[in-house]
């Protein structure tokens, strides 16, 4: 079963988002994962969680649960979380469908 990973993103720091967005993606590629789709919010309609809000989005997908845990808790991600936290504020979470 195909396990998506869903990212709300509020940019800080556009250079510092450049150079994290240079490397994330070899972290998820690295557990098998891909970047389906990103893009920038264009409208919210609703924000009844009170989630903050976001410029933009991202979707990962992996094969399994298995392996979105690995690349989150991963040693090549968590060396890029202090350029993460410089450029975004993050709500990460995974989907099963």
């Amino acid at each position: 079963m195909t396990t998506k990973i869903i990212g709300l993103i509020r940019l800080q720091d556009p250079s510092a988002f450049e150079i994290y967005r240079s490397q994330v993606g070899a972290t998820v590629e690295r557990y098998n994962g891909s970047v389906v789709a990103r893009g920038t919010c264009d409208k919210v309609y609703w924000n009844e969680l009170a989630c903050g809000e976001f410029d933009a989005f991202v979707e990962l997908s992996f094969p399994t649960a298995n392996d979105a845990d690995r690349w989150a808790n991963s040693p090549e991600y968590q060396a890029i979380i202090p350029i993460r936290t410089k450029a975004i504020a993050l709500t990460l979470f995974r989907i099963h469908s």
